[in-house]
């Protein structure tokens, strides 16, 4: 007969095992993503082991929400405590729906890398709200004046640039679908940050971006028909807006 101790610890091993190859952490080949395991396994459990993963994970989403905040600084105005407690709120928010969410992990990737898309989510989500409780732009008019400063043009290019605004709002209105136009005129004209507009528009970031993206399409190929491509050619006011923001989607 085995000891108590010993017998718990086999079918412990069991359980993991099983509790593994369930959610995909065992390849064909039976090498077994370890790291991945020890998550599910310890966040699935009860008592310390799992308050103590809960813990190692917060630190790990709150180290990602910082980074990921940090790193789109120049797409929000927020600073300081405010931009820690974001952060916090992030990491808080992203790690409940991840201990509420373990069922559909299924390996397809490591643990960490599944778990930090929540909190990304959460931080552009967190963005997006607090750009419409403190909107810092004027959403009541077009401001086509300032077209001229997305595609790079100095004063000295006056006459030139007000053709192209022109020709722009020509094709604007000519050329793009209502959603297009929508969009268009709220990262470029308006200078909504991309995260707001994904609130605004109950939509996500890929589908804004490609939105974006093929408006730009439309307007290039307007522009190149009436020979203004050779103004804007080595400017991209569209994807620059925002496009570094909509390939992290």
């Amino acid at each position: 007969m085995q000891p108590r101790g010993v017998s718990t610890a086999l079918d412990s091993s069991a359980q993991d095992t099983a509790a593994a190859e369930t959610v995909g952490l065992v390849s064909q080949g039976g090498e077994r993503d370890a790291e991945s395991a020890e998550w599910i396994r310890t966040l699935g459990s009860t008592g310390l082991v799992r308050e103590q993963a809960l813990a190692r994970l917060h630190e790990l989403l709150l180290r990602v929400a910082r980074n990921e905040l940090h790193g789109r600084g120049g797409q929000h105005p927020i600073t300081g405590p405010e931009l820690d407690d974001l952060a916090h709120q992030a990491a808080a928010d992203a790690l409940l729906a991840i201990t509420g969410k373990l069922s559909g992990f299924r390996g397809e990737s490591r643990f960490t890398t599944w778990a930090y898309k929540f909190v990304i989510f959460e931080v552009s989500t967190k963005l997006g709200r607090h750009f419409w409780r403190k909107p810092t732009v004027a959403l009541e008019a077009e401001d086509w004046d300032r077209l001229p400063d997305r595609f790079g043009m100095d004063p000295a290019d006056h006459t030139q640039g007000r053709a192209l605004v022109d020709a722009v709002h020509r094709a604007v209105d000519e050329h793009l679908t209502e959603r297009q136009r929508q969009v268009f005129i709220a990262i470029v004209l308006q200078g909504v940050p991309l995260d707001a507009l994904v609130i605004q528009l109950s939509s996500n970031r890929n589908a804004i971006y490609k939105t974006l993206f093929d408006a730009r399409g439309k307007l290039r190929a307007a522009l190149a028909a009436n020979g203004y491509l050779s103004m804007a050619a080595d400017t991209a006011p569209v994807a620059s807006a925002d496009e570094d923001g909509g390939r992290r989607s």
